[in-house]
């Protein structure tokens, strides 16, 4: 089944930091990478933008286990929770798994806020048409600019 992903990264190497995070996300599945885009923070936090990017999994993982994989990418890239919506290193979120749907405390997926923010809708588009629409586009908040792809990047 396909799975979505989004990573994001506002501290040091960003391109690093993401390139790292899609290898070990992946964890030698099939991916798709969208391009990457620069975008503002989200929560009020004084910080640098973001440069975000969507992956496109084929995997049989369950949404625990893309959570996990997710949580280890970020430790390697030396992830610290002090702020919530800080800066990162690395930021990964489960978007969508196939079609499950989990209210699992640790893990909602789809992801409740992935409808109302451009840095995911723009990039989940690309990889994705099909699920997002003009419509949800219009709603989204947030100045995303495309930088280009993360191999140009890097």
């Amino acid at each position: 089944m396909k799975a979505y992903l989004s990573l994001g990264s506002n501290v040091g190497n960003r391109a690093a930091h993401l390139a790292a995070g899609v290898d070990l996300v992946a964890a030698g599945e099939p991916v798709r990478v969208s391009r990457v885009y620069e975008t503002e923070p989200v929560g009020g936090v004084a910080q640098d933008d973001f440069w975000n990017l969507v992956i496109e999994l084929e995997t049989d993982a369950t949404p625990r286990a893309l959570l996990e994989r997710a949580r280890r990418a970020e430790a390697a890239r030396g992830r610290v929770r002090d702020v919530r919506w800080g800066p990162r290193t690395l930021d990964v979120d489960v978007l969508l798994v196939g079609d499950l749907v989990s209210d699992d405390p640790e893990i909602t997926v789809p992801h409740p806020r992935m409808y109302e923010r451009l840095f995911v809708l723009v990039p989940l588009g690309e990889l994705a048409p099909e699920l997002v629409t003009a419509d949800l586009i219009a709603r989204g908040v947030g100045r995303v600019a495309a930088l280009g792809t993360l191999e140009s990047l890097l």
